[in-house]
């Protein structure tokens, strides 16, 4: 079986996938983290990955940039490779000064203005929440970890270069958003059209209020946090 985007056959594939914006980080935690690996994808340089954590067979996959993109990996998942569960694990841009580089985000709800979700099925919500039963597991295991997470609603945009950037801190304040990324408002509406579950960890790798940001080779390789937490409950 493969679908026009991924080509891993049956049972290739985990039923809780860890997704990473980026095919590299990707890679990374299957070559850092997992035992046994096997890579099921490759088309358009989008890498798979399935491998055992502690005896658990996990598989991890990049899902790229925008909703558009995870929209079409995490429907093929979800729809056609019977994936359960799919955590995204990515990095975004805080809102809020009480937020630091390289905190932790459990996303609770995902605020956008993109017409996906309505374009996909005609739901005309602009929020949408995570599924509470995957993000109780991961407050557990955050805690068995000792790591500290915040936990709030995040903003999915379809733009990352703004003409006019202090508009949205005025909604952010007004919405109470933490900080902005990309992925997950598309991420969770597919997990509700196909009665799935999803879920969101984030690290902040810069900060739209101190102006403050990491390298692209540390949001490659050094959010490790949020890995270790979803690998932990990963199932």
């Amino acid at each position: 079986m493969s679908t026009p985007h991924i080509s891993a056959k049956n049972n290739e594939i985990a039923k809780t996938v860890l997704m990473p914006g980026d095919p590299l980080r990707a890679k990374y935690i299957a070559d850092t983290f997992l035992t046994n690996v096997k890579q099921f994808n490759s088309v358009r340089n989008m890498f798979g990955y399935t491998g055992f954590y502690n005896g658990k067979k996990i598989s991890v996959m990049g899902s790229g940039m925008g909703m558009p993109s995870i929209g079409i990996y995490s429907y093929e998942l979800f729809k056609f490779y019977d994936v359960d569960n799919i955590i995204r694990i990515g990095s975004c841009g805080a809102y809020t000064k009480n937020l630091k580089l390289y905190d932790t985000i459990l996303v609770t709800e995902a605020y956008s203005e993109s017409s996906f979700a309505y374009a996909q099925n005609k739901c005309d919500l602009d929020t949408l929440p995570a599924s509470l039963t995957l993000n109780q597991q991961l407050e557990v295991f955050a805690d068995k970890l000792k790591i500290k997470i915040v936990k709030g609603k995040i903003h999915s945009s379809d733009v990352f270069y703004r003409e006019y950037p202090e508009e949205i801190l005025k909604i952010a304040q007004a919405r109470d958003l933490l900080g902005v990324e990309m992925e997950s408002f598309a991420l969770f509406h597919n997990a509700h059209v196909t009665n799935k579950q999803a879920a969101c960890l984030l690290t902040v790798s810069d900060s739209l209020v101190t102006q403050e940001s990491t390298t692209p080779e540390e949001r490659q390789t050094a959010f490790t946090n949020m890995m270790k937490i979803a690998l932990e409950m990963a199932e």
